[in-house]
């Protein structure tokens, strides 16, 4: 039996159809959680929740991206009906566009960019929201990155959009904080996984990150990352809100 209190829990995670996303998506399963997994890929999706079933868990799927407020409501209606509620976030989805100096960045990525990992983050937790205010708990788990607490890790939005989204943990930690509802970031530094970087090596921006990355250490694997957030969700952590964990292996201490 679980110790985490994530046993029968009902758990939405994004992103998790590969990389961290997958990886506490099977966390959660191996602690009896019932997990709803959302991804872009469906083929991916369905694989994870086979993944997760095998593991001892329950799961559902949704496709669709994220950012759409219509995919966002048919996630939280999917953890609603097939498990009775939200008991965790795990706001993991993301893009790091095309790692683009302030001066290259163009409107389109700039807009994608927010979109993805900030205006969805904050749309899924609005909705969200409710539900957990209504069992009078919760847990919010959003997937910061190293580029959220310096200026030297990746592309303007990519960082910017990080930023932003430690700003979203940490002002929705103290606003329902007196409401049994928990809200805490990650922050990874370089982990291994198959997320793709559509970049100009010859542009500013990647010579200027690989000068300063050239203190990151080794990559991380997925299941470090995961987790980091999956403690992060569980009773273990029952006193800690607002906190932004780097998952660096000493990264933001140098």
């Amino acid at each position: 039996m679980s110790t985490t209190g994530l046993e029968n829990s009902s758990v939405i995670v994004t992103g998790a159809g590969s990389g961290i996303g997958r990886a506490t998506a099977l966390r959660f399963a191996g602690e009896g959680a019932r997990v709803v997994i959302a991804d872009l890929n469906a083929a991916s999706a369905e694989e994870v929740a086979d993944a997760v079933r095998s593991a001892g868990g329950t799961a559902a799927t949704v496709v669709g991206d994220i950012a759409d407020q219509r995919v966002v409501d048919q996630v939280v209606t999917t953890a609603v009906e097939s498990f009775g509620g939200i008991d965790v976030l795990v706001n993991n989805a993301g893009i790091m566009g095309k790692m683009s100096a302030t001066a290259d960045v163009t409107d389109a990525d700039w807009e994608r960019v927010i979109r993805v990992d900030l205006t969805a983050p904050f749309l899924l937790t609005r909705a969200a929201l409710p539900h957990m205010l209504e069992r009078g708990k919760g847990a919010i788990v959003n997937t910061a990155s190293a580029a959220g607490l310096r200026g030297s890790a990746s592309g303007t939005a990519y960082t910017v959009v990080k930023h932003g989204l430690i700003g979203l943990t940490r002002s929705t930690a103290v606003m329902y904080r007196d409401k049994g509802i928990r809200t805490n970031a990650v922050a990874p530094g370089g982990i291994r996984t198959d997320m793709v970087v559509d970049m100009d090596p010859a542009a500013l921006a990647p010579s200027v990150v690989v000068s300063y990355k050239a203190n990151s250490g080794r990559m991380g694997e997925a299941d470090e990352a995961a987790a980091a957030i999956v403690f992060l969700a569980s009773n273990a952590a029952s006193n800690i809100n607002g906190v932004v964990l780097p998952v660096d292996n000493g990264w933001s201490a140098v």
